[in-house]
């Protein structure tokens, strides 16, 4: 299954570098995993990546972005809708290199590439052969590597969440670049290799639901969430925006992850909210500093 697709070249000055808690190497290879520990207090590292995304019935596709953490850089995952006639990897992969995320605190370091094709082998690897335009970014080793896991995370999310792979088996990306190849990503890691999800890539705490900007009916709201902790505890708070933009504390809570298996480290919170704009902040409990907010993750969202 290959498709190719044909845009303009975005230029890109753009240096970004990326505050690592536990740097990698400096010159990291792509299969390379990088564990990222919790910072400010939480002695808890995360340990497993993302659980791989399932079939589902709707047509957004799964896009994940880099985005920043207090000091630290993580990914988080965004269904947006891609319109197109290209296969479902792909059409994730151009979002994730050519669209704007949702949420202001994400962003991307990819450039819009001239040519991006997908194919599937029976082994359950996902190829993508993208143009070296895609590239024309100058980042830091650690956020190259971060950025190279953005796209397997991406592809791989895209290729379960659409029922083209078998989401039991290890899914591994191949990156090839004008066809080839050993190139070297953004000047740092080199592709080539099949590679699976990185550990600790994702963010340990991270808002699944709602969707930042979006509307949702008044009356009960339901909070969806993430955490790499298993029964780990969290803190959240729901501000309320006012006309002049500032924000008032209107609900606060604690919620504890889950911990079975079908279900580890997922969150939910369910609030009664009054029409309005409102910003959910979620983050992990520290216990030594309770005013503190480790991993906070936060959300935009009205209610009408």
């Amino acid at each position: 299954m290959r498709s190719a697709l044909l845009l303009g070249l975005l230029p890109a000055t753009l240096l970004l570098t990326g505050c690592i808690a536990d740097p990698g190497p400096a010159a990291p290879t792509a299969g390379s995993p990088t564990q990222t520990r919790l910072s400010n207090g939480v002695d808890s590292a995360p340990t497993t990546s993302a659980p791989l995304e399932t079939m589902q019935s709707s047509n957004k596709a799964p896009v994940y972005w880099i985005g920043r953490s207090n000091s630290d850089v993580y990914l988080y995952r965004e269904f947006r809708d891609v319109p197109g006639e290209d296969n479902p990897i792909t059409k994730a992969l151009r979002a994730m290199m050519s669209e704007a995320p949702l949420d202001p605190d994400f962003f991307t370091p990819w450039q819009n590439p001239k040519n991006l094709a997908t194919s599937i082998s029976g082994t359950n690897v996902i190829t993508v052969d993208v143009s070296a335009d895609a590239f024309n970014s100058n980042l830091d080793a650690d956020m190259a590597q971060r950025a190279i896991q953005q796209l397997v995370y991406t592809a791989t999310a895209a290729g379960a969440s659409s029922g083209l792979v078998d989401a039991a088996q290890q899914l591994e990306v191949v990156i090839l670049v004008d066809g080839h190849t050993d190139y070297h990503a953004f000047k740092h890691v080199k592709l080539g290799a099949p590679m699976p999800r990185s550990v600790g890539m994702v963010a340990p705490v991270w808002i699944i639901d709602p969707q930042e900007g979006v509307e949702v009916a008044d009356g009960r709201v339901k909070i969806n969430g993430r955490n790499t902790v298993p029964g780990g505890k969290l803190q959240w708070q729901i501000l309320k925006v006012q006309e002049n933009r500032e924000k008032e504390k209107y609900l606060d809570g604690e919620a504890t992850a889950a911990t079975e298996a079908e279900a580890s480290g997922i969150f939910s919170v369910t609030v009664k909210l009054a029409p309005g704009d409102y910003e959910i902040r979620v983050s992990q409990v520290d216990p030594s500093r309770p005013d503190n907010e480790p991993n906070v993750d936060t959300r935009g969202f009205s209610v009408r």
